[in-house]
């Protein structure tokens, strides 16, 4: 049963959905760091190590419709009060495909463990890489959850407003060893959903991390 996120995930990436009957999988968290909860079209998977009974009884809880309760904000307190979790919030989940040849961006790794980008990127995923583009931004690839690979970019201030965060998301879909890369946005940062979208990235879905700590 813990691979069964990366089952899901593996096959949202392929275009294959839970089918929207409205119902909320619970199932064990795939490793000890990742928990959280994952919405698709009138489908949500609970992954977390807790009581089914528990988790079933609060959803019935917490509002007025179900297609909702897995990512509202009742049930995600009440999860994070339980387990002793945080979340940031509910981001929009995309994937893209990777993609063969060099990136379209100059880049150069960044081997420094202590940089802030380096440290933060480990909190939350394993084989983490780093780079730096000389024209003024990151792009970090690691392993998250279900072992999927993911991207984040970040373009520095003055070099916004030039499409630079769309060639670092594109530029992650070559640094990738295999397969398909993830990213994760605020619905609210118009400006990275954008970039993303440019870059061929395609919405899946909703995720709510729960981190430990």
């Amino acid at each position: 049963m813990r691979d069964a996120v990366g089952r899901v995930l593996a096959a949202a990436a392929r275009g294959v959905f839970p089918a929207p009957d409205g119902s909320v999988a619970v199932v064990p968290q795939p490793g000890p760091r990742d928990a959280g909860v994952l919405a698709f079209t009138a489908h949500s998977v609970v992954f977390v190590d807790e009581d089914p009974a528990w988790v079933r009884a609060r959803l019935a809880a917490v509002g007025r419709d179900p297609l909702a309760a897995a990512v509202s904000p009742r049930f995600l307190t009440a999860l994070m009060d339980r387990t002793g979790r945080w979340t940031d919030g509910v981001d929009l989940l995309t994937v893209a495909d990777r993609l063969p040849g060099e990136p379209p961006v100059k880049l150069r790794e960044i081997e420094d463990p202590e940089h802030p980008r380096v440290v933060r990127a480990r909190a939350y995923r394993d084989d983490v890489r780093v780079w730096r583009a000389a024209e003024g931004g990151v792009v970090v690839v690691g392993r998250a959850v279900a072992g999927r690979w993911e991207c984040a970019v970040e373009v520095d201030e003055g070099a916004r407003g030039r499409g630079l965060g769309a060639r670092l998301a594109l530029a992650a879909r070559h640094l990738v060893p295999g397969g398909h890369v993830w990213a994760q946005a605020s619905p609210g940062n118009a400006m990275s959903v954008r970039a993303f979208q440019v870059a061929g990235y395609r919405p899946v879905g909703a995720e709510a991390l729960l981190t430990a700590g």
